[in-house]
């Protein structure tokens, strides 16, 4: 039998999650049946959506992205050493149903081998060849349709996404300006190629980027929300496009009582923005992930993309994390080693 570890929500979020909210619960798990396979835990993501995304009432086990090792399988298709992908959260070891891995109800129905990676970290499944990867490279591509010569203003800039798109944005030919929440992550956005990165914790946002972007905005990959977001949507060039993958502006806060930010329908209007919510969950986003992912992965073979990680290490670390994401602490993308 093995002894595994699992973090589980005992307590409702009440703004930024506490370490009272989360219990770890240490259980023994049965002998593998036929289909499945026990996986060691490797690596395990922490990301924004974990704040929101989650099931109720309370208790329930926290989710979350995680590349496992097989340790024993009785799945002639994942045999002893392969990696996989799962959405078996915060645990340290998983036995998966690989004919039914993940539920019917589940909004991030993932589970597949990892792909080669050529010899980086294999945490990169979790992250710039994984769900942030996708979710940046479609939404911005997709959405957005950059043409070489734009600008392209990013929020949430040196967070995994962020960071991502910028580099993609500057691939394509863009002028590229990220906001970030410190002078430490807008020296490393502009050491990683970012013609310009605004800390707008200290900033005159609309006069910072009225000065870095005289000729205005043509496109907008928003991770963030809040007034920031409509300042740069009001300095939009006529057919201008935005694509909202993010509010992390908001998840620590009551969503019966949200941030008040200006009105934005008359610059919509006006200016005939397009404007459209994206998300990697979307089925039709989920089949064009592969692709993604190979894309993703030349770029950073060939040197053109940096795919900077921010780790914590230790099981006993992922409380702490998550909040550290959660925070802004994080530059890139954030994992956790077990």
């Amino acid at each position: 039998m093995v002894k595994a570890r699992k973090y589980v929500v005992v307590k409702e979020f009440d703004g930024l999650p506490k370490r009272e909210d989360f219990e770890i619960v240490e259980y023994e798990l049965p002998p593998i049946k036929k289909g499945e396979i026990l996986v060691k835990v490797e690596w395990v993501s922490v990301d924004p959506y974990m704040r929101v995304y989650r099931p109720f009432p309370v208790p329930y086990d926290q989710g979350g992205y995680q590349v496992g090792l097989v340790i024993e399988s009785k799945a002639s298709k994942y045999p002893v050493g392969t990696r996989v992908l799962s959405h078996k959260g915060w645990c340290d070891y998983a036995i998966i149903d690989t004919n039914k891995p993940y539920s019917d109800t589940d909004i991030f129905p993932d589970f597949y081998k990892i792909p080669d990676l050529s010899g980086f970290s294999n945490s990169l499944a979790i992250g710039a060849v994984g769900m942030p990867g996708a979710s940046g490279y479609l939404g911005f591509l997709e959405v957005c349709q950059p043409k070489a010569g734009e600008t392209v203003v990013v929020t949430g800039a040196a967070g995994a996404v962020g960071s991502i798109v910028g580099q993609i944005a500057k691939i394509k030919g863009c002028k590229v300006i990220g906001f970030a929440g410190s002078d430490e992550k807008v020296k490393w956005l502009e050491g990683i190629g970012f013609d310009k990165a605004i800390n707008y914790k200290t900033a005159d946002i609309k006069t910072a980027l009225q000065e870095a972007a005289p000729n205005g905005v043509d496109c907008f990959f928003d991770n963030v929300g809040g007034e920031v977001s409509s300042i740069i949507i009001y300095q939009m060039n006529q057919g201008g496009r935005a694509v909202v993958v993010g509010s992390i502006s908001t998840y620590n806060g009551d969503f019966s009582d949200m941030p008040k930010a200006t009105m934005l329908q008359f610059a919509i209007l006006s200016k005939q923005l397009k404007i459209q919510g994206f998300s990697i969950g979307d089925p039709e986003a989920r089949k064009r992930q592969p692709d993604a992912h190979k894309q993703l992965l030349k770029w950073i073979k060939s040197g053109q993309l940096k795919a900077r990680e921010h780790v914590t290490e230790g099981f006993e670390n992922l409380y702490d994390a998550f909040v550290g994401m959660l925070k802004g602490e994080n530059f890139g993308k954030a994992v956790v080693k077990l």
